[in-house]
């Protein structure tokens, strides 16, 4: 029996709306965006952020894209006043960019505030007073009438307060805060209200914000509640049906993308879900999913670095590793499974150059938000051989043969189960070049010559390639002279003249490491023993020969075997008709 008191709350009551029709809609364009990261965000650091770091934020946020923006409660501080007075005297605020100021109901507060937009070209005045149920009963002791009455007379004052404001354009919107819990009737009949003092028209609208100031539902019951608002408001072509979605369920972004479904044209939020207790309603994440979809979401994240760092510095609180599209690990992957999906879909998009992206596990690609391709895959303990090659191919240019990768893979997840830690790209390229490329006993190449030779000799012998080699092999220097079809195959014949036949060449592959013409090359050799089994090595020299040589040696090294079979001494000679 569950021993929390589930006793003490009840569900939230559900709207009967059967003939609704948001579920069947589709988003086709942004809304009108409104930051108020500078308001409803500022109010709810632990350090409030001063004038300089206000205006920082502001220009970024101009920056973005946003053409609407909340920049402060000018009744509340004198900080948040001399903000407002900071933007209007420079003139910093852009020809296209309004800004919004809110204050509540009240009379000294309107007054205060429309001090603070003196000069102002154009701006929203935002009213709200609280209409819900329960604020109504503990918080302000007023019933329906009253609460009607207040809002009235403020809004009579707002209207009498824009017409002294001489040249200035002066718009208007009104919240019924705690929208979600205020019967909906009175919602409408005190919103009803205020639009007939305010007289909207459709050259001036009035914006309605509609917030769920708590969050207190699921998200669709949310959409019926807007739903049934845009149907059954007067004038509906004169209003503006905003919302404005906190995060107290973890639902906000699900909530607000239905509200937009259910008639809403205008959303309010922060950069991240900044705001009190759970935050508001992300702006970042609601952009993105429009991105996502092929729309324009008329907001710029094309350096999403950038909006971390601005904000960060600005609010002091940090973004979330995991936060959607913008945290340090949401494109990255651990997993075995998805790290081999993903390295092939990157394959596959770039070789194939589809119209759309699409690549598994990777809703959007990286690199539009600023993002690049070497954090992708990361290694741990539960990362698989997919993922270790991608590191090796993308951040150093080893494109690793599939064959190898299970062999190369397990080497790197024992060194993560014995750290217990992420693996570092630099950890991976420093545990295969101690496996692979500096693996140098027991045999160790010093020197070698290769000379080609015309393929039918003088006297109707073969000649083909001809290898001599000076090695050190368990110390002792040897010098090995073989003859083949090629380097590679003249020096295992000589190797396997010098270790009595151990080994045959399983696979080869090459490719080059860097551009240019002294650009080094890469070898990767696969031997197979006479207990069959298999080993790689790797080589690398400007002379692909060269490095192909030194990667029979490395594989030849890391066999059991080798050690054990070294020839006493002498040179050993293997010709290809021996």
């Amino acid at each position: 029996m569950n021993v929390m008191p589930i006793h003490k709350y009840k569900a939230y009551a559900p709207m009967t709306l059967p003939n609704r029709n948001w579920p069947s809609k589709i988003i086709t364009s942004a809304p009108a965006w409104c930051s108020v990261d500078l308001r409803d965000g500022n109010q709810a650091l632990v350090t409030p952020m001063n004038v300089d770091e206000k205006l920082f934020l502001f220009n970024h946020l101009v920056e973005i894209g946003f053409k609407e923006i909340e920049v402060g409660f000018p009744s509340a501080s004198r900080t948040e006043f001399d903000f407002i007075r900071l933007l209007i005297e420079k003139d910093l605020i852009p020809e296209d960019v309004t800004i919004q100021v809110l204050t509540q109901a009240r009379e000294q507060l309107l007054t205060r505030t429309f001090e603070s937009l003196r000069g102002v070209k154009r701006a929203i005045v935002h009213l709200y007073n609280s209409t819900s149920t329960l604020q109504r009963k503990v918080v302000f002791r007023m019933d329906r009438a009253e609460v009607l009455g207040l809002a009235v007379s403020a809004a009579k004052q707002l209207r009498e307060e824009a017409a002294k404001m001489g040249e200035s354009v002066i718009f208007y919107e009104y919240t019924p805060e705690s929208f979600t819990g205020t019967e909906l009737d009175f919602a409408l009949e005190i919103c009803e209200a205020v639009a007939g003092v305010l007289k909207p028209s459709p050259g001036k609208k009035l914006i309605l914000n509609l917030p769920a100031t708590v969050e207190m539902s699921t998200p669709n019951v949310y959409a019926d509640q807007i739903e049934w608002f845009c149907g059954h408001i007067k004038n509906r072509g004169s209003i503006v049906v905003s919302v404005h979605a906190h995060n107290d369920r973890g639902t906000a972004v699900a909530a607000t993308e239905l509200a937009l479904l259910a008639g809403a044209e205008r959303v309010e939020g922060t950069l991240f879900g900044n705001g009190e207790r759970t935050g508001n309603v992300d702006l970042v994440t609601l952009a993105m999913n429009l991105f996502s979809q092929g729309i324009d979401p008329m907001l710029d994240f094309h350096d999403i670095g950038r909006t971390i760092e601005v904000h960060e510095q600005c609010t002091k609180m940090p973004v979330p590793a995991r936060h959607p599209y913008a945290g340090e690990l949401v494109y990255t992957a651990f997993s075995g499974s998805h790290q081999d999906a993903i390295h092939k879909g990157i394959k596959v998009y770039r070789e194939e150059k589809p119209r759309h992206w699409e690549v598994p596990y990777l809703p959007v690609d990286p690199q539009d938000v600023g993002k690049t391709f070497e954090a992708v895959i990361r290694i741990n303990s539960q990362s698989g051989k997919g993922g270790v090659a991608y590191v090796m191919e993308h951040e150093f240019g080893f494109v690793l043969p599939k064959e190898m990768h299970p062999e190369f893979g397990k080497i790197v997840q024992a060194m993560s189960e014995e750290t217990g830690k992420e693996i570092l790209p630099e950890m991976i390229l420093g545990s295969f070049e101690r496996e692979y490329l500096l693996m140098d006993a027991p045999i160790k190449l010093i020197s070698c010559g290769i000379h080609e030779q015309p393929a039918q000799g003088s006297n109707g012998s073969f000649r083909g390639t001809e290898v001599t080699a000076h090695l050190l092999m368990n110390g002792a220097e040897r010098k090995i002279f073989g003859a083949g079809n090629g380097p590679v195959d003249a020096f295992c014949r000589a190797m396997n003249a010098e270790l009595s036949e151990i080994f045959t060449l399983a696979s080869y592959h090459e490719h080059a490491l860097e551009q240019g013409s002294a650009s080094k090359a890469v070898a990767y050799i696969q031997i197979e023993n006479e207990e069959q089994r298999r080993f790689f090595g790797a080589g690398i020299d400007t002379n692909i020969s060269i490095a192909s040589l030194r990667a029979v040696i490395s594989a030849l090294n890391r066999s059991s075997n080798v050690g054990d079979r070294l020839s006493a001494g002498g040179t050993a000679v293997c010709r290809k008709n021996d």
